[in-house]
């Protein structure tokens, strides 16, 4: 079953320009998926971030999972 982010994800044009943010934080998602890229193991992040969940990462990747299924990428030439 997939999670469903907007139970934890806010987008609010006053918080972060606007950015998704885990809810109740100014932790754009972009941080949280962009950690986990570089490597970063969900421990890793709690430790910068504490009051973050399991369910708030989790959520953060479904949210990505989600604006990748609707946008149109394009091949980058070489």
């Amino acid at each position: 079953m997939r999670r469903r982010w907007q139970d934890r994800i806010a987008i609010d044009p006053d918080i972060h320009h606007g950015d998704p943010c885990i809810k109740g934080t100014r932790i754009p998602v972009a941080v949280v998926v962009g950690s986990l890229a570089d490597g970063l193991t969900f421990d890793d992040i709690r430790q910068d971030y504490p009051q973050l969940t399991d369910d708030d990462l989790y959520a953060a990747l479904a949210y990505a999972a989600e604006v990748m299924r609707q946008e149109i990428v394009f091949p980058l030439s070489a």
